[in-house]
Formats: C-alpha cells, structure tokens, sequence
C-alpha cells in the first residue's frame, strides 16, 4: 500500500518535446505590429490620465488628514469638553452655568480651535 501512495506523488520526468513546446508557447512574439504601437499610446494616455486622478484623491485625502479632521476633532472636543465641564459644575455646585449668546460661543470656539493649528 505504501508504494501505490508514494507513487501518486511522484511526478513524471517531461520529454524535451514538451519542454520545448511551453518555452515556444511562453515567448514573446518578436517584431512588434503598428495595431500594438497604437494601442500602447491610448494606455499611456489612459495611466496618465489615471495617475493624475489618484494624484488628486492623495491630496485630498492629505488635506482632510492634515487639516479638517484635526481642525474638527479640536472644535467638537472643546464643545464637548466645556459641555462636560458645565454639568460637572451644575452637579457639584449649586451654579448655573448660562452661555449668553451661542453665536459669540461658538465663534470663540472656532477661533480657539484654529489658534494652534
């Protein structure tokens, strides 16, 4: 039984016939045709096409990851954080605290936000 296993693992030597075929069969053809030239050209026209669209998507993506997600983190975690404080403040002490005029908060956290950057 052992043999018959040791058998199907083994694999045949390939005639120099057949190694001959598959090297034909996987060269390249030698002289090139004008249909091949042609349409080389419209591939390269297509990739340069294509590498300036991902040259774009690259830098919009450096400039969301450089500038507004960071900008963003900043604004809503200082909102964030001010909002936390104010109910911390309200639970522990008897205070209230009053934002009198949101619009002048909320551009005082914008320009907080944007201070450091």
């Amino acid at each position: 039984m052992s043999e018959s296993v040791s058998q199907s693992y083994m694999e045949e030597e390939s005639s120099p016939s057949t190694t001959d075929d598959l090297e034909s069969v996987d060269s390249l053809p030698d002289s090139a045709e004008s249909d091949d030239i042609d349409s080389e050209e419209e591939d390269l026209e297509e990739s340069d096409a294509e590498r300036e669209w991902k040259e774009s998507l690259q830098q919009l993506e450096l400039l969301l990851t450089m500038v507004v997600v960071p900008y963003m983190g900043k604004y809503f975690g200082r909102k964030c954080a001010y909002w936390g404080w104010a109910k911390f403040m309200e639970w522990k002490y008897p205070v209230e605290v009053v934002i009198t005029s949101k619009k002048s908060f909320k551009a005082a956290g914008a320009i907080e936000a944007a201070a450091t950057l």
